[in-house]
Order: structure tokens, then C-alpha cells, then sequence
């Protein structure tokens, strides 16, 4: 299922906090008087993003802290193993310091997400091992960390351009420790590697200088682009010719990481188990929901021919054969991005006229082909603009299909994205899924909330506002549009039972084809791209379902407790205001939020 973010996109300080000194946390008799323990809280949390970022310079990039543009990370075992000293370092002393009972609530709540984010670090960096067995990180490095440059950030052109030129002089240094630290590659990540870095090499043979244009700066940035083709080159090499053959590493994280790293990522007090069961009584109930509609079109494509027996197999097959009829409403390939932007439009508009929230004024969000160096998990993904650099543009990336598929490729992926599909789609991507809620996240006031988001939070809103649109009346109760509305909710509970079934129940790959195809009903190309996903990724997938179930209670109990009173737009806002904060926090969040008037235009 697509996401908010693109591969490699980072988890927002997943990994790379770095404290500088609790002193600050307690007031001193320095400090001049008055300054609150929230004050002092979001100072300390300053200084240790600049000590993170001196550290993670492509980090602070992608955060969207420009200071250290022209730098590229120590990435070396023995760098990384200092980041990871540091983390436990500092969590101790976090631990230790006695302010938290100064701070007001919104203070010991940031305090919470600055501690939980530092022990998910440490747990990640003990039990996972990505810079020796995912040959895909490195491309964040090599190619992502100058590509935001060019396109988001909010500084010069001129700064930039010179920026990404000192960046990639750093490059080939960069890819050396890429091949001195893959020791353990996992074939899948390293296939999904092969073809980015083959992406990475176009680039900057020629799509960096589509993104330059016409500056005077190009022939500096042509004489640093060579050395750094050539390097890519010599990596891709090294990735077909000697990481490919010995590739036995291993991708299945195992029952009792799984579990452990799901309530950490989670962060909502579910374990697997609950998951897991609320994903198999979920998923027969969307399945149900399914047949009633596809009853309603059956005689629309199937005229002629009686409705299948109401039994399972029945139920299968009507399933099946209606949402095959409605996915032979495709464009071609090369209208894919014109047709998500006419798609945008009337979203908009209907946002509006039905006050479901406020729209972000400007509206920052760009509708793009998809980089190749991006490609190879899904068809889209949202960019937002960064939280410390909140000026600069979001970008919704679509990609079509490559030119290297053959034709039953192209014509399955172009079925899963049917017409219907893709307006369910931009709706989880963009409006008023992903972009409208980071652009909201992006306004907390917050310093600890803008940077620490929770993936749940994110990923649970986007398929929220899935359903939610059509409640509201969007697409004129066209029973196609929900149908592959629940088709891909039914993705989203799939997500979490491939999830689980991938690493901690040795399902095969025919035995999630089978599953994804003939009980998810998804197009076999795109079942074969989520099977990828799901080895080079874990717990992840889970985040849809799990965070669209806690946004869907909250918005039940909530309008149940306030009957004729509740407002949906001023509802929503109340739930956006507070950042992407861990769904745990929110029903106390919103409830206090909803005592206070409803703010004017979100600017």
C-alpha cells in the first residue's frame, strides 16, 4: 500500500538522537528566573538536535536544518557505533533528570515522545542490522541527500546548487564504506538496490541538470557529476557482480523481534496478538461489506448472467469478477499523472463545500512522475515539505509504469490503479490524507512534535479519510468508487496479516500470492510488489490498519458523547492540531482540543 514517504525516506530522527547535557532540563540558579521547565525542555531539545544533526548531516537535510548542506554522514561501523553509545548515554541521563513534574501536560507529553523515541533507537540499533545486510540505505546518502536540495529546500538556488556540488564530492567515500560494511546482503533488498542505483546513475548523468536548468553554476556541477557517476557505476558493479552471487542473508525478523519492535513502532499498548486478531475479524467484515456491493453491480457489467450462489465460494467469485470489471476502467499509462491532478481539483473543492477541515493556504503540493531512483515498491508516494523548512514544497510522486515491463505487466498495474482506484489513492496521499495532515503537523507548536511523528498516526489518518470521504457524499454514492474503496481498506487489514505472516509464520511467497490475490482480490503484479515490500520491511505494513482503527474508535466514542454538538471539520482540526503525535495520546488530546474555539485559516 503506498505510503507518505518515499523508500528511503527517514523516520524523522528514527535512530539519531543525540542528546547534548540534561543539565538543561532543570532549571539553574544561571538560568534567568522565570524561564519555565517547558521552556528549558524545548531548549534541551535544540541543542541536542545540534549535536544529532553535527553528527547526521543528511538528517538535518532532511529534516530541513540547511546548516550542514555541503556534508555528508560518517557512516563507517565505528561512527555508527558511537550514535548508539550516545543513545543509551543519554537516555540514562534522561531518565535520571527530576523535572518532569514542573512540566505542564504538553510538556511531560513531549518529554514522553523524546523518550520513547530514544529507546526505540536503541532497540532498532541492537536488533537490526541495515547498513550490513540492505544494500537500499545507501542510496539515501548517495542520491536522496542531494536531491532534496534541489527540490525542497527553501535557500538560495545558487546555495543549493553549491551545496549538492560539495555533497557529491563526498559521494565515492560514501559508497566505499557502502561495500566495506555489506557483509550479510539479503537478496530481496539487494535486487530492489540494484535497480535504484541503476536510477541513482541516471540522475546524475542527466535528470540533476533537468532539475538545475539554465545556471551558471552547471559546468561546476557537470565536472562533480562525473567522479560520481563513475562511482555508482563501480557500485553497481560490485552489487550484480559480487554482492548478488553470495546474497544468503537473511530478511524474516522472527516472532520475538517482530513483537517486540511492533509495540515499539505501534506505541498504543496493542501487541501482535491483538493485531493480529483484530486484523482477521476485520478482514471478514470488509470482505462482507464487498459482496453486498458488488451485488448492487452486478447486473451493471454482467447483465445477462445470474448473480453467483450466496455461499463462500459464491461470495469469491462475485467479489472477484466485479472488481475485475471495474478495474478495465483505466487510462493509459502516460495519463496517470494528469488524471491524479484533475483528481485533486475536485477533492478540493468538495473538502470545502462540505467542511471536512481546512485546506493549508497556499497550497504547496506538487503532482510529479516519480524519480526511477525512487521506484520499485509502489506506485506513489507523498513528500511533504520538511518541519524544519515548512515554506518549501510537498511533492505527490506517481509512478508509471516502467518501460522495461512487458505488456501484461503494464496492464495489470494499470487495472489495480484503475480510474476509481486512483481517486481512492489521492485521497491517502494528499488531500485530506497525507499532505493536508503533515502541512497540518508542520503548524504544532510544538518543536518535539514537528521533528518525532508517529508513522501510526500517519499512515492510520490517510486510510481514514478513505472511508470518511465517501460518507460525506464524495463521488455521488457511486457504488464502483466504494468498492475500491473497501478494496483498498481490505489492503490495508491485508498489510497487517502479510506482515505478521511473512515474519513470524514462514509464510512462503506462493502462499502470500495466493492469499493477496485470491482473498485480497489485488492484481497479481501488485501482490508480487507487496510480497517484496513485506521482506524488506517488518511492522511497517501493520501501521495502516492498526492506526486507522484507533482514528476510526476515537472519531465513533467522540461522536457519541457529543450527539447534535458534534461539528466533523472542527473534529478533525481538533485531531491535526496537535501533530502527528502516538495515537495513544489522542483521546485526551482531542477532548481538550474540542473545549476551545475553532482557530481561523490554517496559514
Amino acid at each position: 500500500m503506498p505510503g507518505p514517504r518515499p523508500p528511503r525516506r527517514p523516520r524523522l530522527l528514527r535512530g539519531a538522537l543525540v542528546l547534548a547535557t540534561l543539565g538543561l532540563l532543570v532549571p539553574t540558579a544561571g538560568r534567568a528566573r522565570g524561564q519555565t521547565a517547558d521552556a528549558a525542555l524545548e531548549d534541551f531539545f535544540r541543542r541536542h538536535l545540534d549535536a544529532s544533526f553535527a553528527m547526521r548531516p543528511v538528517e538535518a537535510t532532511l529534516l530541513g536544518d540547511h546548516r550542514f548542506d555541503h556534508l555528508l554522514d560518517d557512516i563507517t561501523p565505528a561512527a555508527r557505533a558511537r550514535w548508539r553509545e550516545h543513545w543509551k548515554a543519554q537516555l540514562a541521563a534522561l531518565d535520571a533528570a527530576r523535572a518532569a513534574a514542573d512540566l505542564s501536560a504538553d510538556g511531560r507529553l513531549d518529554r514522553d515522545i523524546l523518550r520513547d523515541e530514544l529507546v526505540r533507537s536503541i532497540w532498532l540499533a541492537e536488533n537490526e542490522t541495515p547498513f550490513a545486510t540492505d544494500a537500499r540505505v545507501y542510496g539515501t546518502y548517495t542520491t536522496d541527500a542531494v536531491f532534496s536540495l534541489l527540490t525542497q529546500s527553501t535557500l538560495p538556488r545558487e546555495t543549493n546548487i553549491a551545496n549538492a556540488i560539495a555533497r557529491m564530492k563526498l559521494v565515492p567515500a560514501a559508497l566505499d564504506a557502502a561495500r566495506t560494511s555489506l557483509t550479510d546482503t539479503a537478496p530481496t533488498m539487494l535486487e530492489t538496490a540494484i535497480q535504484q542505483n541503476r536510477g541513482s546513475i541516471a540522475f546524475y548523468q542527466r535528470q540533476i541538470f533537468d532539475l538545475v536548468g539554465d545556471s551558471p553554476q552547471v559546468a561546476a556541477l557537470r565536472a562533480a557529476a562525473g567522479p560520481v557517476v563513475t562511482a555508482l557505476e563501480r557500485h553497481q558493479a560490485f552489487l550484480e557482480k559480487d554482492a548478488l552471487p553470495r546474497a544468503r542473508g537473511p530478511w524474516r525478523l522472527g516472532r520475538e523481534k517482530f513483537s517486540r519492535k511492533l509495540e515499539l513502532v505501534l506505541d498504543m499498548g496493542w501487541d501482535a496478538e491483538r493485531v493480529i486478531a483484530e486484523a482477521r475479524a476485520e478482514f471478514e467484515r470488509v470482505r462482507h461489506d464487498m459482496a453486498f456491493v458488488s451485488r448492487q453491480l452486478w447486473h451493471r457489467h454482467f447483465p445477462d448472467r445470474p448473480v453467483p450462489p450466496d455461499d463462500e465460494a459464491g461470495r469469491r467469485e462475485l467479489i472477484a469478477r466485479v472488481v475485475d470489471a471495474v478495474n478495465q476502467d483505466h487510462g493509459p499509462p502516460e495519463t496517470l499523472v494528469r488524471d491524479a491532478r484533475e483528481t485533486v481539483a475536485g477533492l478540493c473543492d468538495f473538502i470545502r463545500a462540505h467542511d471536512v477541515l481546512r485546506l493549508p493556504e497556499p497550497d504547496r503540493c506538487r503532482i510529479v512522475e516519480m524519480p526511477e531512483f525512487r521506484r520499485g515498491n509502489s506506485l506513489a508516494y507523498l513528500e511533504n515539505a520538511l518541519p524544519l523548512d515548512p515554506q518549501g514544497a510537498s511533492t505527490y510522486a506517481i509512478s508509471p509504469p516502467p518501460a522495461s515491463w512487458d505488456a501484461p505487466r503494464v496492464k495489470s498495474c494499470l487495472e489495480e490503479y484503475n480510474r476509481q482506484m486512483l481517486r481512492i489513492l489521492t485521497i491517502h496521499e494528499a488531500y485530506p490524507g497525507h499532505y493536508v495532515q503533515l502541512e497540518w503537523s508542520n503548524r504544532c507548536p510544538s518543536l518535539v512534535r514537528r521533528v518525532l511523528q508517529s508513522g501510526t498516526f500517519i499512515e492510520g489518518w490517510a486510510v481514514y479519510t478513505e472511508q470518511m470521504m465517501l460518507d460525506q457524499g464524495y463521488g455521488g454514492g457511486d457504488p464502483a468508487l466504494r468498492l475500491m474503496q473497501l478494496k483498498f481498506y481490505l489492503r490495508a487489514v491485508a498489510n497487517a496479516l502479510l506482515d505478521h505472516g511473512m515474519h513470524c509464520e514462514d509464510w512462503s511467497d506462493e502462499k502470500a500470492l495466493a492469499f493477496l490475490v485470491g482473498d485480497a482480490f489485488q492484481t497479481e503484479g501488485d501482490a508480487r510488489l507487496k510480497i517484496v515490500r513485506a521482506k524488506q520491511s517488518s511492522v511497517q505494513l501493520s501501521t495502516y490498519f492498526a492506526g486507522r482503527t484507533a482514528h476510526h474508535r476515537l472519531r465513533q466514542e467522540i461522536q457519541r458523547e457529543m450527539g447534535d454538538a458534534f461539528d466533523l471539520g472542527r473534529y478533525h482540526e481538533a485531531v491535526l492540531s496537535n501533530g502527528s503525535v502516538p495515537v495513544k495520546h489522542l483521546p485526551q488530546l482531542v477532548r481538550e482540543r474540542l473545549k476551545q474555539p475553532r482557530e481561523g485559516t490554517l496559514r
